[in-house]
């Protein structure tokens, strides 16, 4: 049996790598840390360039137990906690977490910058307005 899915129109062309990230992001939809992400307004200067802010709740992770990369098309934000182990806990409610938070990015997009403050970790993003290409495809004829 043949599954359907929205890439499998005949006039899709080689979306197959779209459909098999889509497959990837709904198996890793884990909840920690939470995120938000925002529309940042134009700015004066008269930029048409789409600027987005993604912020995460990382309370507890310095700036050395943070790393934001990307790679391919992909945003990757990891952090890595260490146990102290020089503590004694009587009651032991916050524990030292590891996570990994990937967001796909369009093509264009580029991260501008990553700012950590008071446990949030914010990240810029921007997509430059594309140019509008058009090419003419020549039309060789056979006799």
């Amino acid at each position: 049996m043949t599954r359907m899915t929205p890439f499998s129109s005949p006039l899709l062309l080689g979306f197959d790598t779209m459909e098999k990230t889509l497959e990837r992001i709904a198996k890793g939809s884990e909840g920690y840390p939470p995120y938000n992400i925002e529309r940042i307004r134009a700015s004066a200067d008269g930029n048409n360039c789409e600027r987005l802010r993604i912020t995460l709740a990382v309370a507890g992770f310095c700036d050395e137990d943070l790393e934001v990369t990307t790679e391919e098309n992909q945003l990757v934000i990891r952090g890595r906690q260490s146990d102290n182990d020089g503590r004694e806990y009587l009651h032991r409610g916050i524990a030292a977490r590891q996570f990994q938070r990937m967001f796909v990015l369009a093509d264009g997009m580029e991260v501008t910058n990553a700012e950590l403050k008071n446990g949030l970790l914010s990240v810029d993003l921007i997509r430059p307005e594309p140019e509008r290409m058009v090419r003419k495809i020549n039309i060789s004829v056979r006799d």
